[in-house]
C-alpha cells in the first residue's frame, strides 16, 4: 500500500479547522451591544449592572491596559429555534493561543449572577438548551483588557499602570446568538482523539494506520455543504476504532481538572481575584452538564478571595464541594516559595490553609500540591507530616535544565529523615489538555515502568486560570478504555494517591535532600525589597507573638488574634511563588514594598506595646533579646540591663592607608582600597582568608541569561567580572561606644556604595552595612569571601536546620548547583574551625574551591547582593537598598545559628520597672525555640515551637515560667499527637498530669516539636 499518511493527515487538519469547528454553532445572528467604560478599579457586579450604558458594536476598540469595559448584549431568539440548544458566541478580540494572559471576561445575568468565564479557548455561553422562539436573551460582561506580557519577554511599561500608554489593546471581534450543533461537536471531538492519538502511535504500530483509515473513512462520510446532516454518519465510520479496548498492559492516567492559577504574576493580585472568580464559574457551570467533572484547586487564599468577592460563586463551589467534585487540596495559604520561605512562616502556609479548608469545608487535605514553585526545601517531608498531610506532588522539577530527574513515584527523604510519599505527573504539565501527544508522553516518559503503572495528570488552562473545557472531558471519555491510548480517569487527586501507594509505596524508591530546580536560580536575587521586607517581616512576626504572648501571660495584655492573623495571611500572600522570588511584572513589586512598610508599621506598634506593658514604668535602662540565644547576659525572651563592662571595648589605629580594628576576639584589618586584607581569630590564632586575598570584594557581573531574565542566571556570567576596588573615601568612626567602624565609599557604572564595616566589643564577627544606590542594568552584584577553608561542603540554613552541598563539581549534579540558597547563614569549615557567613535579607550565595600554589584550599563564598534584569520589570531593584551581613571566623554550626538569629532579631532598648523573665527557658542552645504564641484556638494555652538545630541527638529542659496545668505534643495546627488528624503519632514522653514543671526533652536530629502548655 501506497504511503498516503501526510496526505490523509493534512485533510483532517484543514477540514477541522475550516469546515467542522466553525459548523458547531450555525446560522449565527448579531447582538444588540452597548458598553459602559468603568475608570479606576474594577467596580462591584451591581454597581457595573446599573450603570448608563452607550452604543457599541463588532469591530470597536476597547480597553486601555488594565481597564474594565462592562458589554451588555442582548437580543432575541429567532422563532424558527425553538427547541433547540442556543448559546451566545463572545469573542471579546481574543489571541487563539494564550488563554489567560491577555483579556478576559466574565457573563453575568441582569442580576448579577455570574454564569462563566470567557477566554479564547471558551468563548461561548450556553443561553438555552431547549430554546423558546422569541425569547428575549440580556447578558452582561465584564470585561478585563489584561495586557500580553509574556510574548516577547522583553522589557515593558505595561505592566504597572503608572507606566502603561491608554491606548485601546483589544476590538470585539463576535458577539452573536447561535445553535449549537451538538452532533458536529461530537464529531470534531471524535476526531480530535482519533487523530492525536493516530500521530502520537509509532509508524511501525498497525493501530496508526487502523485509526488512519478510519479517519479517512470519516472524512469521506462528511458532506461539506451539509456538515451537520452528515456528521452522524461520519461519526458511524469512527464508532469501531473508538470502540476498540485499551491493552491489558496499558498506562493508567488519573486526570485531575485543575487551573493552576498564580497568584499574581504577569498580573497584580486584584486582577488574580477576578481570574479566580472566573474559573470558579466556568468549572461550577461545567460540573452541572457532566457529571464526570472533578476539579481540584489549591491556595486557600484564593477561595477566601471568592468568598469575599463573589459569595454567590462561592456558596455554588460549596455545592460542589459538599459532592466531592470541587476538591480542596494542597492544604496551603497559598502555592508558596518553598526554598526563601522561612521554617515558621513555611508552618503558618499549612496551619492557615488547612485550617481555612477545615472550617469552611470539614476538608482535612492529605496531598501538598505545589505544581510550579522553583525548587523545594529538604526540610519539606517533615513539615508536610507534621501538618496531617501524606502526599506530595510537584511538576517545576521537569524543568530542571542539565540532569534528568530518575523517579516519578518515589519516597522523599527530608533533612530529619522523614519520608513522604511523591508523584512527579510524567505528563510534563500542571496544564495538560489530554490529548493525544500528552497521554503518549506520559506513558512513555513513565520511569516507573515495571513497577507501577500509575500516574496523574492536572488538565486545564491555567497559570492565568481557565480550567478544564468541555472538549477536554470530552477526550477524558473517549480515552477511558482505547487502544493505542493510556486508560484514563478522571477523579481526585486522594484517589490516585492511594492507588499508587497500595501498587508501590512498599518498593518505591528513595530520594535524599532538597528537589532542587536546575533553572530559575536568580529567584534566590532578584527584587531584594520584596525579600527584605518578607525577612524582616517574619522576624517581626516572631518578636510580636513572643512579647505579645508573654505579656498576656503575666499582665492580662491583650493579645491580638485578628491583626496577627490579618498580618500572617499578608506575607504569607507575598510568599507566592512569583512575588516572592521577585519574577512578577512592576505592579506586584510596587504593591509588594507598600505593602511590607504596613505590615512593619503594625508590627512594630504591636511589639512596643507589649514590651511597655512587660517593662513597666521605670527608668531602669532594659533591652529585650528576642533572639533564642541570650545575648550579653540577657536570656532569651527575655529583657534585663546590660551589666557594665560587659561588652568592653575596640582598639582601632591607623595601617598602611587603612585601619586595623581589635577586640580581643578579631583582629581585623582594612587596606587603602576599603578591602579587608585579614581577618584574624584571636581565640584559635588562625587567619580566616586566604593568602593574598580580599574580603568583602563587591563583584559585578554581566548578566543577560538565554531566557527568563528575572528567574534565570545562566553559569556563563562568571566569565567575566569586574572587582571593585577603588574607594573614593575611607574613613574611621569610633564614636559609637564599644564599636570602631570604617565607612567605605565606592562609586561604580551609575551607582554609588557606603560600606561600615564594624567591630563591636565581645562579638566574634565582623558586621557590614552596605547602601547601594543602584542604577546598573542587566548587572549582577556579588560579594566574596575568599576564605582559607578546606571545606569539601558548605552548610546552608534552611528551615528548622541546615543542607550539606559539595564545594566540588564532580558531576552534573553538582555543577548544577551553581547558586544555592540560605537563609540567615551559611558555614563551611573544617574539622574544629570553620567560618559563617549570616546576613539579614540575603537569600542567593555561591561556593567555589581552588588550590593555591601552596598547597592550600581557598574557599571562596559570595553572597548575592543586587540584580537588574528587565523582563519583568525593567526598573527591576533601581534605586538604594541597605543589606547587612556578617563574617564570622572561628564559628561552628551552633555559632552561625546563634548569630544568624541576632542579625535577624537585634535587640530593642527601652526603659522599665526591672527585668522581664522569659515565658520559657532552654538549657541548650542546640535545641532553638523558634516560636512562641498563644494558642490559635484563642483558650490561652501557650504554644512553643522547637527544632533540634545542630543535626545531631540533643537533650534539652524546657521549663515554663508561668503556671502550667499540662504540657501536649501537638501537630502544626496544635492538635494532640494522637495519629487522628493523619500525621504522626506522640513521639515524646511527657508529664501525664500537672501541674508542669521542667520538661525534659530528647529530640533527633533537626526534629521539629510543638508544645502546647494548658494555662490552669
Amino acid at each position: 500500500m501506497h504511503d498516503d499518511r501526510s496526505v490523509v493527515e493534512d485533510r483532517l487538519r484543514r477540514v477541522l479547522e475550516e469546515r467542522l469547528r466553525p459548523a458547531v454553532h450555525s446560522d449565527p445572528v448579531p447582538l444588540t451591544v452597548e458598553r459602559w467604560d468603568a475608570g479606576g478599579e474594577p467596580p462591584p457586579a451591581a454597581d457595573a449592572i446599573a450603570a448608563p450604558y452607550g452604543p457599541a458594536a463588532v469591530g470597536d476598540a476597547w480597553g486601555p491596559a488594565w481597564g474594565t469595559t462592562w458589554f451588555r448584549v442582548s437580543g432575541r431568539v429567532p422563532p424558527e429555534w425553538g427547541g433547540r440548544a442556543v448559546e451566545a458566541l463572545l469573542d471579546l478580540g481574543f489571541e487563539r493561543n494564550m488563554p489567560g494572559f491577555q483579556c478576559e471576561g466574565l457573563v453575568h445575568l441582569p442580576d448579577g449572577t455570574a454564569v462563566k468565564g470567557l477566554h479564547p479557548r471558551n468563548d461561548w455561553t450556553r443561553v438555552t438548551d431547549r430554546a423558546r422562539g422569541g425569547e428575549e436573551v440580556l447578558l452582561y460582561v465584564e470585561a478585563a483588557s489584561n495586557p500580553i506580557l509574556n510574548t516577547p519577554q522583553t522589557p515593558t511599561r505595561q505592566g504597572d499602570p503608572l507606566t502603561a500608554h491608554d491606548r485601546p489593546l483589544y476590538r470585539l471581534r463576535r458577539m452573536d446568538l447561535a445553535l449549537f450543533e451538538a452532533e458536529v461537536w461530537e464529531l470534531v471531538q471524535d476526531l480530535e482523539v482519533t487523530g492525536s492519538l493516530m500521530r502520537a502511535l509509532p509508524l511501525e504500530d498497525a493501530r496508526r494506520w487502523e485509526l488512519l483509515r478510519a479517519v479517512e473513512r470519516a472524512l469521506d462520510a462528511v458532506d461539506l455543504a451539509d456538515v451537520a446532516g452528515s456528521a452522524a454518519r461520519a461519526r458511524g465510520a469512527l464508532g469501531e476504532v473508538l470502540a476498540a479496548p485499551a491493552r491489558p498492559s496499558a498506562h493508567r492516567v488519573s486526570a485531575v481538572g485543575h487551573a493552576h492559577i498564580d497568584s499574581a504574576w504577569l498580573w497584580p493580585l486584584r486582577e488574580t481575584v477576578r481570574k479566580v472568580a472566573r474559573t470558579a464559574s466556568n468549572v461550577v457551570a461545567l460540573m452541572d452538564r457532566d457529571p464526570d467533572c472533578v476539579f481540584a484547586m489549591s491556595q486557600a487564599q484564593q477561595f477566601a478571595w471568592l468568598k469575599e468577592h463573589r459569595p454567590e460563586v462561592y456558596a455554588r463551589v460549596k455545592e460542589k464541594v459538599a459532592e466531592g467534585r470541587f476538591v480542596p487540596v494542597g492544604g496551603m495559604w497559598v502555592e508558596s516559595d518553598t526554598n526563601m520561605v522561612g521554617g515558621e512562616a513555611m508552618v503558618r502556609q499549612f496551619v492557615h490553609g488547612k485550617r481555612f479548608f477545615l472550617d469552611e469545608f470539614g476538608i482535612e487535605t492529605r496531598e501538598v500540591w505545589l505544581p510550579d514553585s522553583f525548587g523545594y526545601t529538604a526540610a519539606m517531608p517533615q513539615i508536610v507530616r507534621l501538618a496531617g498531610a501524606d502526599w506530595f506532588l510537584t511538576q517545576k522539577i521537569s524543568w530542571s535544565g542539565t540532569n534528568a530527574f530518575p523517579h516519578h513515584t518515589f519516597w522523599w527523604e527530608g533533612i530529619d529523615g522523614t519520608r513522604v510519599f511523591t508523584h512527579f505527573p510524567p505528563v510534563d504539565t500542571y496544564n495538560s489538555d489530554l490529548g493525544g501527544r500528552e497521554l503518549a508522553h506520559a506513558a512513555r516518559n513513565f520511569r516507573e515502568k515495571g513497577a507501577a503503572s500509575h500516574s496523574l495528570a492536572p488538565f486545564g488552562f491555567g497559570d492565568g486560570g481557565g480550567g478544564p473545557t468541555r472538549e477536554m472531558l470530552a477526550r477524558a471519555a473517549r480515552t477511558r478504555d482505547l487502544e493505542g491510548s493510556p486508560r484514563v480517569t478522571v477523579e481526585a487527586p486522594e484517589h490516585f494517591f492511594r492507588k499508587a501507594h497500595e501498587e508501590y509505596g512498599q518498593r518505591a524508591p528513595v530520594w535524599a535532600g532538597e528537589l532542587y530546580l536546575e533553572l530559575h536560580r536568580g529567584t534566590y536575587t532578584s527584587q531584594a525589597k520584596t525579600k527584605q521586607g518578607n525577612r524582616h517581616s517574619e522576624s517581626l512576626l516572631r518578636e510580636a507573638e513572643l512579647w505579645a504572648a508573654t505579656a498576656a501571660v503575666r499582665n492580662g495584655f491583650p493579645y491580638p488574634y485578628e491583626q496577627l492573623d490579618r498580618l500572617w495571611k499578608t506575607v504569607l500572600l507575598h510568599q507566592f511563588h512569583d512575588i516572592l522570588p521577585g519574577s512578577s511584572i512592576a505592579w506586584v513589586h510596587r504593591e509588594a514594598r507598600e505593602t511590607y512598610a504596613r505590615v512593619t508599621a503594625e508590627l512594630r506598634e504591636i511589639v512596643d506595646a507589649a514590651q511597655q506593658a512587660l517593662a513597666g514604668e521605670g527608668q531602669v535602662p532594659l533591652e529585650f533579646n528576642s533572639a533564642p540565644h541570650h545575648r550579653d547576659g540577657i536570656p532569651a525572651g527575655g529583657a534585663d540591663a546590660v551589666p557594665d563592662g560587659a561588652r568592653g571595648d575596640v582598639a582601632a589605629e591607623p595601617h598602611d592607608g587603612g585601619y586595623v580594628l581589635d577586640n580581643g576576639l578579631l583582629r581585623v584589618t582594612v587596606d587603602a582600597r576599603g578591602l579587608v586584607v585579614s581577618a584574624y581569630d584571636l581565640r584559635a590564632g588562625r587567619e580566616a582568608l586566604a593568602p593574598g586575598r580580599a574580603a568583602n570584594l563587591l563583584q559585578i557581573h554581566p548578566d543577560l541569561p538565554n531566557h527568563w531574565d528575572a528567574w534565570d542566571v545562566d553559569a556563563f556570567y562568571r566569565n567575566t567580572v569586574t572587582d571593585l576596588t577603588q574607594a573614593e573615601e575611607l574613613t574611621l568612626d569610633t564614636g559609637t561606644p564599644g564599636t570602631a567602624t570604617v565607612r567605605v565609599v565606592r562609586g561604580f557604572g551609575d551607582s554609588r556604595a557606603v560600606e561600615r564595616l564594624s567591630l563591636t566589643a565581645g562579638s566574634a564577627r565582623l558586621d557590614i552595612d552596605t547602601e547601594i544606590d543602584w542604577h546598573e542594568q542587566e548587572t549582577f552584584l556579588k560579594a566574596a569571601f575568599p576564605l582559607d577553608v578546606k571545606a569539601e561542603r558548605s552548610a546552608a540554613e534552611t528551615q528548622f536546620g541546615h543542607v550539606f552541598r559539595p564545594t566540588h563539581t564532580n558531576t552534573t549534579w553538582e555543577a548544577a548547583k551553581f547558586e544555592i540558597c540560605a537563609h540567615r547563614w551559611l558555614h563551611v569549615g573544617e574539622p574544629g574551625w570553620g567560618v559563617a557567613l549570616v546576613n539579614d535579607s540575603t537569600y542567593g550565595h555561591d561556593v567555589t574551591r581552588t588550590i593555591r600554589e601552596d598547597g592550600g584550599q581557598t574557599t571562596t563564598v559570595r553572597l548575592s547582593l543586587l540584580r537588574a534584569p528587565r523582563y519583568p520589570d525593567p526598573e527591576t531593584d533601581q534605586g538604594t537598598h541597605r543589606l547587612r551581613y556578617a563574617l564570622a571566623p572561628g564559628a561552628g554550626i551552633g555559632d552561625a545559628v546563634r548569630e544568624g538569629h541576632r542579625i535577624n532579631l537585634p535587640a530593642r532598648g527601652r526603659s522599665g520597672a526591672g527585668p522581664v523573665a522569659p515565658l520559657l527557658t532552654c538549657d541548650n542552645d542546640a535545641v532553638v525555640v523558634e516560636a512562641v504564641k498563644l494558642a490559635e484556638d484563642r483558650s490561652g494555652d501557650v504554644v512553643a515551637r522547637l527544632y533540634e538545630a545542630s543535626g545531631g541527638r540533643a537533650h534539652a529542659v524546657l521549663s515554663p515560667g508561668f503556671a502550667a496545668a499540662s504540657v501536649t505534643e501537638t501537630d502544626l495546627l496544635e492538635r494532640p499527637m494522637d495519629g487522628t488528624a493523619g500525621g504522626p503519632g506522640p513521639r515524646h514522653r511527657l508529664p501525664a498530669t500537672g501541674p508542669v514543671g521542667a520538661v525534659p526533652l530528647t529530640l533527633r536530629p533537626f526534629e521539629i516539636l510543638t508544645l502546647r502548655f494548658a494555662r490552669p
